[in-house]
């Protein structure tokens, strides 16, 4: 029988326990993934027991109380602390979300395990490198394209057509959908994942775009777009409560459409 083993560089370790302090009023524990590319150690999981009556409701008031209080090597992006750009997106509970809007208080067991975005590649402890979404978001040409001259003033639109771009633009590219979605796991370097084919269709059906044929002609292609099977993760996890997979789907309709 075949022995599948890790290796040894990839095994997560238990790390440091930084125990509450003396005279903590309520305590939870966070255990928080770690890793220094500096370093030639494993990742590991570091525990913090927290005094949260010193801290805000939110995952984020946590880690930026352990990084000023406890522990100032510890590395997250952050920004807004509205739910707005969508730099602290990570992995809470084992679910992808912003620390910024995330309760503690709401992450389900008594412990509370926070890492990465999922099979991202890691900066350090909980920065993913997002060069690759980023770069796939900018394919998809996130733009106005027309051919007739600019108007004077403004383009103009219409309430109806205004409409149809609800459940789209609202997209902060925090990558939680993406970084949910097994097809996105596997073909990433192919598959353009959630985000992008969002933005994608959002372009695709405004109304004063002038290039749909052509959007459509680059996403027809069998690991772009295809390789969605409509899973739903990237729904359920979304911040901001949109679809990207209705979004896929129509687009997969809009390309059979014109075939017929």
């Amino acid at each position: 029988m075949a022995q599948f083993v890790l290796p040894k560089n990839s095994r997560i370790g238990k790390g440091r326990h930084f125990p509450a302090p003396a005279g903590a009023g309520k305590v939870k524990t966070f255990k928080v993934y770690r890793w220094d590319p500096e370093t030639d150690e494993n990742p590991r999981w570091d525990t913090y027991d927290v005094d949260v009556d010193a801290c805000g409701p939110m995952v984020l008031d946590v880690l930026i109380h352990i990084k000023s209080t406890v522990d100032p090597t510890l590395a997250f992006r952050r920004s807004c602390r509205e739910g707005v750009c969508g730099s602290c997106a990570m992995n809470i509970g084992g679910r992808n979300t912003l620390a910024c809007t995330q309760g503690w208080e709401e992450v389900p067991g008594k412990d509370c395990q926070i890492g990465p975005l999922p099979a991202s590649q890691v900066i350090k402890d909980l920065i993913p490198d997002l060069t690759l979404f980023y770069a796939q978001y900018a394919s998809i040409k996130p733009w106005l394209q027309t051919e007739t001259p600019e108007p004077q003033k403004e383009w103009k639109q219409s309430p109806e057509d205004r409409e149809k771009l609800d459940g789209l633009y609202e997209c902060i590219l925090c990558a939680c959908c993406s970084t949910s979605c097994p097809s996105y796991w596997w073909n990433q370097d192919k598959y353009l994942g959630p985000a992008a084919l969002l933005h994608a269709y959002r372009w695709i059906i405004d109304s004063r775009d002038e290039a749909t044929g052509d959007r459509l002609d680059d996403l027809e292609d069998p690991f772009k777009l295809y390789r969605c099977h409509t899973i739903m993760n990237c729904a359920q996890v979304c911040p901001k409560g949109l679809n990207p997979a209705k979004a896929i789907s129509e687009v997969k309709k809009m390309l059979a459409d014109r075939m017929t």
